[in-house]
């Protein structure tokens, strides 16, 4: 048999070509329930603030896969709709396999495949828990206020029913605070720290920059990054956004004085 030399030496190119794009990428494959025939799409959370990639294709069985090959380690949203999407922190070399349903993602959705996103799957499955005790209690207060203006209950046995949902609120409030700020020291280093610190509950942030206090979880997540990756356009963007909430509440507390 006759070899091809020149075609030989192509392919191996190629080959080779290939493999380092897997290797310096990521790639994305799943499948969603409900989502056949239907686009995620895919952004980057950037430094100065989201930036659109690409729109992924689902086949006919809600079945998808693409790889990206970014400049630099950074977090990824993958969107269902505006409203609804994930948060992924993948890796180089990482192949990222995630399930759940096209209604409901972020509410519904595994991931394997990569630790850090793991790590932020985990964070959405206790912020999950906090929002289904959330719209429980809404869904309560509604019904007190209902009861009250047919007049079922009076006045008194309302402020007692509503004084109870206040305390599950209150106590579900501070358990998602400590979980966030236990998630920040215990993966200091990881770009998913920024997702912690910045992580609301029902609107209001956990950890409060208003809040003096604050400071140390900014300094953690900063110094963990600094140590970690230092020349990341996160880390620098982040230092910057440090130093002016330290400036601000320097200022706040010589005005308390």
């Amino acid at each position: 048999m006759k070899i091809n030399l020149k075609t030989t030496l192509v392919t191996a190119i190629a080959a080779l070509a290939f493999t380092a794009c897997s290797h310096d990428g990521f790639t994305l494959e799943g499948t969603l329930d409900g989502g056949a025939g239907k686009n995620l799409w895919l952004e980057e959370i950037g430094p100065e603030g989201p930036l659109f990639i690409d729109s992924i294709p689902l086949d006919s069985k809600g079945h998808f896969r693409y790889s990206y090959t970014p400049p630099y380690r950074s977090l990824y949203n993958i969107h269902t709709s505006d409203n609804d999407y994930i948060v992924t922190l993948p890796d180089k070399g990482e192949k990222l396999e995630i399930s759940g349903s096209w209604d409901g993602f972020s509410m519904s959705y595994n991931v394997k495949g990569s630790r850090e996103s793991i790590l932020l799957w985990q964070l959405q499955q206790f912020s999950n828990d906090g929002s289904r005790v959330l719209k429980d209690l809404v869904n309560s207060l509604n019904t007190f206020n209902n009861l009250l203006s047919s007049q079922t209950i009076d006045q008194e046995e309302y402020d007692r029913r509503k004084s109870t949902t206040d305390s599950i609120y209150r106590a579900t409030f501070l358990e998602q605070q400590e979980y966030v700020c236990r998630f920040v020291e215990e993966n200091a280093g990881s770009l998913a720290t920024l997702i912690a610190l910045y992580k609301p509950f029902n609107g209001r942030a956990l950890i409060d920059p208003a809040d003096p206090s604050s400071i140390d979880y900014y300094d953690i997540v900063l110094n963990g990054l600094t140590e970690k990756m230092p020349d990341n356009p996160h880390t620098l963007h982040f230092k910057n956004s440090t130093e002016h909430l330290r400036s601000a509440i320097a200022r706040m507390t010589e005005e308390q004085q």
